[in-house]
């Protein structure tokens, strides 16, 4: 590939066990009573399958440029960091000092554009999303513009999960900026392609809202442009700085959504379908462990739910011998 047309893969990662991670977020923690702030252990838990990541992008992904894994310091022991394409990428690197340390997945997201060396376009993973199918740099990224699905939907707020309200915070934004109608209009294949099935039906209901009442987000690796990232801070950095400031997600919050949404109101996207992916919760480990065996999507979300411990141990168990009987080779990443 040449460099415009070169794609990274970025990652974040914390391992929860670290002892000096645990004594400093402990520190904040006791830094006066927030009832406002999500700093639940699920959010931090390991479930010890980094290495499947890394091996599902090096044998479905071997395109791509560089991975850069973004940790608060702390590295897996079998990690091999002299890997040419792994660029190791701590807190202090990037993220500007006002900040640290921090502890919410929202400061280190907001600011991934500046990680040196990144490539002007990039995929964006959590460490529960996976890669297990073959997958092509068009899946992410068409003729240099992101792939996303451009699908209406209502926000609806519970009040026993507040920490739903960052889709509000980012659709606010994306609504001060664009004109929901005048965007749908001046690209029509993009709001109305078959791709995304029946669920044009949302796009055609919705279009009576006087302006966007939400996003769907599938939970999945995101594709972004660099410029996406400086085109919002130089707009609205006043909003992503509050945000940053907590060294928690709060409920005041805006999160990396905000970029997905504008690429997407401002139709700098690729219509994609759907069914490239899906999202599944921990409670289903029988489902899950049947997507990854099965290898039914190419890449899915594996998201953490409040688990016992013994119910933790045992599906971190069985989901970790599901990657196994996929990828059962080490990947170059591993010592």
């Amino acid at each position: 590939m040449s460099s415009s047309e070169m794609i990274d893969f970025v990652i974040t990662w914390v391992d929860g066990n670290d002892p000096e991670w645990l004594r400093i977020r402990k520190t904040y923690e006791n830094k006066g009573e927030n009832n406002n702030i999500d700093n639940s252990e699920q959010r931090y838990r390991d479930w010890n399958n980094l290495q499947y990541w890394f091996r599902g992008v090096e044998f479905f992904c071997p395109w791509v440029n560089r991975i850069h894994f973004v940790t608060w310091g702390h590295l897996p022991e079998w990690l091999n960091v002299s890997n040419p394409k792994l660029n190791i990428v701590r807190h202090e690197d990037y993220i500007p000092k006002k900040y640290l340390p921090t502890f919410s997945s929202h400061t280190i997201e907001l600011n991934l554009h500046r990680i040196k060396g990144l490539s002007d376009r990039f995929v964006y993973f959590n460490d529960d999303m996976f890669v297990i199918r073959n997958m092509t740099s068009g899946d992410f990224f068409h003729k240099g513009i992101p792939c996303d699905s451009a699908i209406m939907s209502v926000h609806c707020y519970n009040m026993e999960e507040m920490f739903v309200m960052a889709p509000f915070r980012d659709i606010g934004i994306i609504n001060h900026e664009y004109n929901m109608k005048r965007t749908i209009k001046s690209n029509l294949f993009g709001w109305y392609n078959p791709k995304y099935g029946f669920n044009v039906l949302r796009n055609i209901v919705l279009l009576a809202c006087p302006r966007f009442p939400g996003m769907l987000q599938q939970h999945l690796p995101s594709s972004f442009l660099k410029s996406t990232f400086e085109e919002v801070w130089d707009k609205y950095g006043d909003i992503l700085d509050e945000t940053c400031t907590h060294k928690f997600r709060e409920i005041s919050d805006v999160n990396q959504w905000v970029f997905k949404e504008w690429q997407i109101a401002s139709n700098k996207f690729y219509p994609r379908n759907l069914r490239v992916g899906t999202s599944l919760a921990a409670y289903d480990i029988p489902k899950v462990c049947k997507c990854i065996e099965k290898q039914q999507h190419k890449m899915f979300c594996f998201n953490d739910t409040n688990l016992s411990e013994i119910e933790f141990e045992d599906a971190k168990f069985k989901v970790n011998c599901a990657f196994e009987r996929i990828l059962n080779k080490k990947s170059s990443f591993e010592i």
